[in-house]
């Protein structure tokens, strides 16, 4: 269905205006599925990450954390210099201080959020309407400032995601989202919430994609579109020589769990 076989970020959406040493990016339909829960067969997905991981060690990057994503707001820290391929289980967002490292949130509908320092902490975070709600955007923040990274001097950028006028929810999501509930169904705008709660801890360096997945399902996956695939929100931290192929091994790393 995707014959596309070259390097999966040439193709991508770039992540403006990060400070020197970080890249981050969405990856498009273009470059196919990143998901395992479509039709496709699964050794097609997984050549697809090979692909990725070869085009990020071609950058000098040695190692990529992901996660089975459960629309929380647990932040996992990873702070050894491990190689290799991780997928953590539960949860929705990745920092890291250590360079060579890139981390990737998976999308079809929901906002990847890119923070970068220019000290050289970078975060990447899923969030949906649940981890919205749930304060994922603050607990990313905490943890940048934890590592010295307070918020008035991160970068914060929201990729694409499905846009305030294709995303009509219920009464339940606007309770959790504002502590009241509507009489009926509305339109919500994730990313204008994410915006807003950016602002409101001191953000000043912060952009919005202007791409809405359900919008351009011939560039996105969209959930709402009935699409089963999934893209890539990317933010990599570079530094390391560049290689030929990963190598794997194991990890140690902390959680940073919502309060």
């Amino acid at each position: 269905m995707y014959p596309y076989d070259g390097d999966p970020l040439a193709s991508a959406e770039r992540v403006p205006h990060l400070p020197v040493g970080i890249d981050g990016w969405t990856t498009t339909r273009h470059a196919g599925s990143f998901g395992l829960g479509s039709s496709e067969p699964v050794e097609s997905v997984m050549r697809r990450w090979d692909r990725l991981l070869d085009a990020l060690a071609a950058r000098g990057v040695v190692r990529l954390a992901t996660a089975h994503q459960v629309h929380g707001a647990d932040v996992v820290r990873h702070a050894t210099h491990w190689r290799g391929w991780l997928r953590e289980r539960g949860v929705d967002g990745h920092i890291t201080d250590v360079p060579g490292t890139a981390l990737a949130v998976t999308i079809a509908d929901c906002t990847p959020v890119f923070i970068a320092h220019p000290r050289g902490v970078i975060a990447a975070l899923h969030a949906g309407w649940r981890g919205t709600a749930a304060g994922i955007l603050s607990v990313g923040l905490d943890a940048m400032a934890d590592l010295g990274c307070p918020a008035d001097e991160c970068r914060v950028h929201l990729g694409p995601s499905i846009c305030g006028a294709c995303y009509e929810v219920g009464p339940e999501v606007f309770e959790a989202m504002y502590g009241r509930r509507t009489d009926g169904k509305g339109l919500l705008d994730v990313r204008a919430v994410l915006g807003e709660q950016a602002m409101r801890r001191g953000v000043t360096e912060l952009s919005v994609s202007a791409l809405c997945t359900r919008c351009d399902q011939r560039q996105f996956f969209s959930h709402r579109g009935q699409d089963a695939g999934r893209q890539l929100g990317i933010i990599a931290l570079g530094s390391v020589p560049p290689i030929d192929r990963f190598t794997t091994a194991g990890d140690t790393h902390q959680h940073v769990e919502s309060s």
